[in-house]
């Protein structure tokens, strides 16, 4: 993988840690206005997500870098998005994608003692293309 900097907003925790893990997927928008895109079609996706905290656990880990890939590489790899139950309400573009993947890791986060916190996540489509998602305070109650 080739390495990347992502742009991370200032933040007064004094960990930090960022995952870099990809997948492979397909999916499709189910609408007009999608263009080509309505078309069921694959991509590789990168994701990073950058976590933060103040306290470590018991193992001296902000998180283990193995639970981010389960929550993330497992559940998404190798299939067709739409069929996710986290795509039922909305179609999976990269926007969908990279909330979903939000989500999943900070109610995981939720329920560690120590509460560290999902700041961003980012999902590179293709080679020109990402999205990040940055929750707002009141995501985190």
């Amino acid at each position: 993988m080739l390495q990347q900097f992502y742009p991370t907003p200032a933040h007064p925790f004094r960990y930090e840690m960022n995952k870099d893990l990809h997948f492979a997927a397909a999916h499709h928008i189910p609408d007009p206005s999608a263009g080509i895109c309505q078309q069921v079609h694959g991509h590789t996706y990168f994701v990073n997500i950058t976590i933060v905290g103040d306290t470590l656990d018991e193992c001296g880990f902000l998180v283990n870098f193995q639970l981010i890939k389960k929550l993330v590489h497992a559940p998404y790899d190798h299939t067709l998005l739409n069929h996710h139950e986290d795509f039922s309400t909305r179609p999976p573009s990269t926007e969908v994608v990279t909330e979903a993947i939000w989500r999943r890791i900070q109610d995981h986060l939720n329920t560690l003692p120590h509460q560290p916190r999902c700041l961003q996540v980012l999902v590179r489509e293709t080679p020109t293309s990402y999205v990040c998602y940055r929750p707002k305070a009141e995501d985190f109650i």
